[in-house]
């Protein structure tokens, strides 16, 4: 089964032009093949000065309906890797049987195309746009959302939907489908991850002398209270415990010197409600109190967190009700797709988590699902991300039904 819609866009062949453009380092050449892709079949984008590409489509009653964002990104991650369109080889199969096709050569579900990008993202992008140019919205409205830098800061998501200064008229989606590699599954929550320092101040003596404020000894105490932080924490129903990691730890400067700083970093997991301010504040109690039965070379020192400084927000934890209307527009479109093409019956159309934090968080607490063809890791390891980086043809095809049934769904006549 091929891809074929009344727009005649062909997301393979987008997909084997996008692969070959370098976009980790800058996503200028993408950016102008992906409006110059929506200017050939009559799609207006535009340009805004965050650097978002921006396409509508309004039905005859846009207030009738939801307003469904389609929502991708246009960076990658370096090193640049070269385009290949070849036959799978081991765990690139799926799990799929060789076929007689397979067997004579002809392109089937063993059909790859290899490179940076294939799964993150262009191959989920090749995917909305084939579902955003397919659509003809009966109420409501469809926008492609497409955003320049998810891979570093998220400075684009982030003045779509009103989190910088100075944006007046953000996006306002009622729903969106935020495309990642998820293997066909709508994933419907992800961790947050934030990331702070323990401040550590004591005071300078000779290290002959029983006198000065250590700041390296009291890291044992405020080590201790990070590996005890979540003890007792209720786990999420989607998402499972939060997790706290300690990652780099920095103090002293001479080796006959009591210290009188040290720094600990930590990496966050979180999962809802938790924001990064509640985290922050809650970790410098914790310390706190670590450190208030510590011996008395502890003595005096001070306990300060602080969130490492960004341009943009923080990307939260996020969860959308598996029963919303959404995620089974988009789980039973994907496992009838998966189907149609030929997929193995376990691929697809599952309901669960997303392994990674992404700017779907922007989009919370509107109802969210993480979808697309690919994935972050196979049984051999990394895929995303890795010199590896894949995605099965067939995927990329049944993706692509999936979101113009998906649209065509919510943006039905009811």
């Amino acid at each position: 089964m091929s891809w074929e819609d009344d727009s005649d866009f062909d997301p393979v062949s987008f997909l084997e032009d996008a692969v070959r453009i370098p976009s980790h380092e800058s996503v200028d050449e993408m950016r102008e093949f992906v409006v110059e892709t929506l200017d050939r079949h009559d799609a207006d984008s535009e340009v805004v000065a965050d650097g978002c590409v921006l396409a509508e489509k309004r039905s005859p009653a846009p207030e009738a309906g939801p307003h469904l964002v389609l929502n991708t990104h246009l960076d990658t991650v370096a090193p640049h890797v070269p385009f290949e369109r070849a036959e799978a080889r081991g765990d690139e199969r799926g799990g799929a049987a060789p076929s007689d096709a397979e067997a004579s050569g002809e392109p089937d579900a063993a059909d790859v195309i290899r490179g940076r990008g294939a799964c993150d993202a262009k191959g989920p992008l090749a995917a909305l746009l084939a579902g955003f140019l397919a659509a003809e919205p009966e109420r409501g409205r469809l926008t492609l959302a497409l955003t320049p830098d998810e891979e570093a800061l998220s400075l684009g998501a982030a003045a779509l939907t009103g989190r910088l200064p100075g944006i007046d008229d953000p996006l306002d989606g009622d729903l969106f489908l935020v495309g990642e590699p998820t293997g066909l599954d709508a994933c419907t929550a992800a961790k947050g991850r934030f990331q702070a320092t323990v401040e550590l101040s004591g005071t300078a003596a000779h290290a002959a002398e029983f006198a000065g404020a250590n700041a390296v000894a009291a890291a044992e105490d405020a080590l201790a209270a990070v590996r005890t932080f979540d003890a007792g924490a209720d786990a999420h129903p989607q998402l499972g415990p939060p997790k706290l990691t300690a990652t780099v730890i920095e103090g002293g400067r001479a080796t006959n010197q009591v210290p009188a700083d040290c720094a600990i970093t930590v990496d966050r997991r979180s999962v809802p409600p938790e924001s990064a301010e509640g985290f922050r504040s809650s970790l410098a109690d914790a310390v706190r109190e670590s450190l208030a039965d510590a011996p008395s070379d502890r003595d005096g020192v001070e306990v300060a967190v602080a969130l490492t400084d960004r341009e943009s927000p923080f990307l939260e934890a996020f969860a959308t009700d598996p029963d919303h209307e959404l995620v089974e527009a988009v789980a039973g479109g994907a496992r009838s797709a998966a189907a149609a093409v030929g997929l193995p019956s376990d691929r697809g159309g599952d309901v669960r988590p997303f392994g990674a934090a992404t700017e779907a968080s922007y989009f919370a607490p509107a109802p969210t699902v993480v979808f697309g063809p690919g994935d972050l890791a196979d049984e051999s390891g990394a895929v995303a991300h890795a010199e590896r980086e894949y995605v099965r043809v067939r995927e990329v095809e049944a993706a692509a039904a999936t979101v113009a049934d998906a649209a065509a769904a919510l943006l039905g006549e009811r």
